[in-house]
């Protein structure tokens, strides 16, 4: 789709020439994995891990976890982290012997200024439908959704609704969802709240967090195989 090493300005025009790709409509019915992503910070060698976890719905089981560890080769750019984060969970793609059906990425989708966040850069990129799922505003404003689970408030950019506040734990703060690509935005709300188990964060990406800092192992019963995804 582009290459990788490119300079800030590149960076900022392929996001803006991409973004009109990204599919806001629903292509999710019934999924039966999920999957995460999450990378490690880079250490002072700037060395970092990036980590993608599958797990099976309804009950959320772990059935594969991949991790890599690669040299971080981008600045930190603020609303360019896709293309500092985006080579190593690509990389950990590869490992995967599991094709999910859905991709919740600790990121924005198009609730960025360019509309073109991690997320939907992750879900052009594999055409797959995907959720950014962040802990924090990049861009927007948003009404304090109410104080329980499943309360959530339109995040806006002027008078386009980008996202949603949602509150995912009750006293928690929200966490800001957003489409990533090929999904519809009631839909990412759906499957954040289907995926969350009594944490602020959606197991997919809070064991993708887990992974990528070294703290969870991988399921037994998932053998070395041919990775699905090739890049």
């Amino acid at each position: 789709m582009h290459g990788w090493q490119v300079t800030v300005a590149e960076a900022k025009e392929i996001q803006h020439r991409l973004a009109s790709q990204v599919s806001r409509r629903n292509e999710v019915e019934a999924p039966r994995l999920v999957a995460g992503a999450d990378i490690s910070p880079p250490d002072r060698y700037g060395m970092a891990k990036g980590a993608v976890v599958v797990l099976r719905l309804p009950d959320l089981t772990l059935e594969e976890r991949s991790v890599v560890e690669r040299k971080v080769a981008f600045p930190y750019v603020p609303g360019l982290l896709s293309f500092r984060e985006t080579p190593l969970v690509l990389a950990a793609c590869e490992g995967l012997t599991l094709t999910p059906d859905l991709f919740i990425a600790d990121a924005q989708g198009i609730a960025h200024p360019r509309r073109f966040g991690l997320a939907s850069h992750l879900g052009l990129v594999l055409d797959i439908p995907t959720v950014g799922c962040a802990k924090s505003i990049l861009c927007g404003r948003h009404e304090e959704p109410g104080p329980e689970l499943g309360s959530y408030a339109p995040l806006l950019d002027g008078n386009e609704v980008i996202g949603a506040a949602l509150r995912t734990k009750q006293g928690a703060k929200p966490v800001y969802v957003s489409i990533g690509h090929r999904v519809d935005l009631e839909t990412a709300i759906h499957w954040v709240l289907a995926c969350c188990r009594g944490y602020r964060l959606p197991e997919p990406t809070r064991l993708a967090h887990l992974a990528a800092a070294g703290q969870l192992p991988a399921p037994a019963k998932v053998g070395e195989g041919q990775g699905r995804f090739t890049f």
